[in-house]
């Protein structure tokens, strides 16, 4: 693993997570009551043994590069690094970042300068537990150009992802097609038999996708970036060109995976992790844990409150309140008579203390935090938010969109997002 170089794509501008990314990158976006997604990538990689870690972003990195720089170093007598490489103009690349293949072209310059053997090319924005040793094991066993981690895949969610066929002979890929519809899709479609379904599985899901995590050799890549300067992506456009010239090869991942590009996905994700009597995805892996930054809060205080099948983060304090099918993180506030339902709240970067809530009621301003009575269904409160007294935000018209950004909110698939740092008046109706 000392011979694998880690690039961790921070993604775009994120407007599929919309208002999420307002002030963030994507991988910086919380999750989980106290993680942030960039630590999902980044822990699997550590797990893995694998130390020498890049992090490629664009869009409003400095939430990202704070977090990096607080959570992750490494021992002085060790190489291993977590490093933000933000896109920059030089005076022979004066664009930014065009794709995600591009993004890697314009810091070839410094991932040429290492002894390595493979590139391991990551996504910023899954959910997973994976052991990266044993995809690279198979992309040096089948002496692999490429290697393409997939997953197989039913119809409904086919044309969101990069599908592809495989030899069945030597497993190798033979055809690529990035998030194919139609006719196009229809001709994606496989035995996937072939990758160890039973014929029942394999009729529910015919296709097999990528998800978005690369094994190249050194060599491959560097040439491949270099040759055709044009292409711009590696789901669209290199890996279905590569297909034809070089031996690219699939390795089947069969665990939890989840792409947590929308605020639908992003959402579902996270309750999932609420589920008894095992959730999908589970933070609970001594062997293999997700790392993140010690904030070294006090224990959560719950006084008379009514809690069922939720995630609590450390540093709340909850009061005589409801709290069901729910995820709340850090430094979470509810104040009394609060029924809070199948809510996702990301908490407060900070703590007022009892004179400055007070002060805050006395001048009629809203402190941070939920305020007394107040009902939240089917929410997203980001971080920082000032909910006032006897709001209700229950969607009660059940629109599925919104943009009310004045009011600070938006609607996305029925799901209502409390914007970061939002105000939300005493007596609002959402």
């Amino acid at each position: 693993m000392k011979k694998v170089l880690a690039i961790i794509l921070g993604g775009g501008a994120g407007t599929r997570l919309y208002p999420l990314t307002k002030l963030r990158a994507k991988p910086a976006v919380p999750v989980a009551g106290k993680y942030r997604l960039i630590d999902i990538p980044v822990s699997n990689c550590i797990n893995s043994e694998i130390y020498k870690i890049y992090v490629l972003t664009q869009f409003n990195s400095a939430s990202l590069n704070r977090h990096i720089a607080r959570t992750y170093s490494f021992a002085g007598f060790s190489e291993g690094f977590v490093e933000v490489l933000a896109a920059q103009q030089t005076p022979d690349s004066p664009s930014w970042f065009q794709g995600t293949a591009d993004a890697v072209r314009k810091y070839l310059w410094l991932l040429e300068e290492w002894d390595n053997e493979e590139f391991l090319i990551l996504s910023g924005d899954h959910l997973y537990r994976m052991d990266y040793r044993q995809f690279l094991q198979r992309h040096r066993d089948t002496n692999a150009d490429i290697t393409l981690s997939v997953i197989p895949i039913d119809d409904r969610r086919a044309s969101d992802f990069g599908l592809m066929k495989i030899d069945e002979s030597n497993g190798r890929v033979v055809s690529f097609s990035e998030k194919p519809k139609g006719d196009e899709l229809a001709q994606m479609r496989v035995d996937t038999t072939i990758l160890g379904l039973t014929p029942e599985q394999a009729q529910a899901q015919p296709y097999i996708a990528s998800m978005g995590i690369y094994v190249f050799k050194r060599e491959v890549l560097i040439k491949l970036l270099k040759e055709s300067l044009e292409r711009t992506d590696f789901g669209k456009e290199i890996i279905p060109d590569a297909a034809k010239d070089y031996n690219v090869q699939a390795f089947l991942y069969d665990g939890y995976w989840e792409d947590i590009g929308t605020i639908e996905a992003f959402y579902n994700a996270n309750l999932a992790l609420t589920q008894q009597p095992l959730p999908p995805f589970s933070f609970y892996d001594e062997q293999a844990p997700i790392y993140t930054r010690p904030r070294y809060l006090p224990p959560t205080k719950l006084l008379d409150c009514n809690v069922t099948q939720s995630m609590i983060g450390e540093g709340c304090i909850l009061r005589n309140c409801r709290i069901t099918h729910s995820v709340l993180g850090v430094r979470s506030r509810i104040e009394s008579g609060c029924i809070i339902e199948d809510s996702l709240l990301m908490g407060s970067d900070f703590y007022q203390n009892s004179a400055e809530r007070q002060c805050s009621l006395t001048k009629g301003d809203i402190p941070v935090g939920i305020g007394t009575d107040s009902i939240i269904r089917r929410a997203i409160i980001d971080k920082n938010a000032r909910i006032g007294h006897d709001v209700k935000i229950i969607n009660k018209d059940n629109v599925q969109e919104a943009e009310r950004e004045k009011q600070g909110f938006y609607i996305r698939s029925g799901i209502t997002v409390i914007l970061k740092n939002a105000t939300i008046p005493d007596g609002t109706v959402i």
